[in-house]
């Protein structure tokens, strides 16, 4: 019975909860901020660690200390995310965030290297969880950034879609034509369809591996054709989404505060960040 109430007392320790969290979620605190910091340095040892383990030739007597050095990092991360948990205030929320679902992939592949094999090389995801140096050293400028240029592709994406589909369908008449072409040539390497589709892609991402070349004149010009095509392609998804990004930044920059009359807030500020007068008075009243 003093176990049961030990274990109730401790899963409801909202004191020792609050410590815990001002620790693991937040960075204002030297305790915070040292957390953090070391927490990205075993996430940055533990790739490098993958990533050394890979090459070849490698002496055999460091595999022990690897797989040593391994396990510890994983014991780390599966108790890091384990006490995340506990001390979330809302740890639903947490599980099913961004930030929550690459936690719990970081611990994730050392435990089914047991059932597959190759699956521990999967740690470099934890690589993901670098973005805590944004929070860590207060760059939310940049990540405020970020959040603007997924904005940007989000609104762009509708256009994106008709512009690949115009790029699949040119692609696949540019490749029937060639295969038209070049399909009646004895030993020819466009002896089908998808094979033409495929060299069509290539010549048009400027990519060029070279597996597959024309042999005619025909053939060729089509070639010239298709590779000057492609640079002018490529630019049309960058504008549509510059285009978009302008729009955002116009937006954000042309709200002026109705006190101070400055602008550049951010998009779901609440205060002028200048004076501290509300940016939205008629939606409070």
């Amino acid at each position: 019975m003093k176990l049961k109430d030990r274990l109730n007392h401790f899963l409801h320790n909202q004191a020792l909860k609050h410590k815990l969290y001002v620790i693991i979620f937040e960075s204002d605190t030297p305790a915070g901020k040292l957390f953090d910091v070391v927490l990205i340095v075993c996430i940055i040892l533990s790739i490098l660690l993958a990533i050394i383990e890979s090459l070849q030739g490698l002496p055999s007597w460091l595999s022990t200390p690897f797989i040593i050095f391994e396990y510890l990092f994983t014991a780390f991360f599966t108790f890091e995310y384990i006490t995340r948990i506990y001390c979330s205030p809302n740890p639903r929320k947490y599980i099913f965030s961004f930030f929550g679902i690459i936690d719990l992939l970081a611990t994730l592949p050392l435990y089914l290297a047991f059932f597959l094999p190759g699956a521990r090389y999967l740690l470099v995801i934890r690589a993901f969880r670098i973005i805590r140096v944004f929070r860590i050293f207060k760059l939310f400028n940049f990540w405020m950034e970020g959040e603007r240029l997924l904005t940007s592709l989000k609104e762009s994406s509708k256009k994106i879609a008709v512009f690949f589909l115009f790029v699949v369908i040119l692609v696949t008449a540019i490749g029937t034509l060639m295969y038209m072409i070049e399909g009646t040539q004895p030993n020819t390497q466009f002896n089908n369809i998808p094979n033409s589709i495929y060299w069509a892609i290539v010549t048009m991402t400027t990519v060029g591996y070279g597996d597959i070349t024309p042999a005619t004149a025909l053939g060729k010009f089509l070639s010239a054709c298709v590779m000057l095509i492609g640079y002018t392609i490529i630019a049309v998804p960058t504008g549509i989404v510059s285009v978009s990004m302008m729009k955002e930044y116009k937006k954000l920059k042309g709200f002026a505060c109705p006190n101070c009359q400055k602008t550049g807030h951010e998009e779901n500020a609440t205060y002028c960040k200048y004076c501290g007068h509300l940016l939205h008075p008629d939606e409070k009243k």
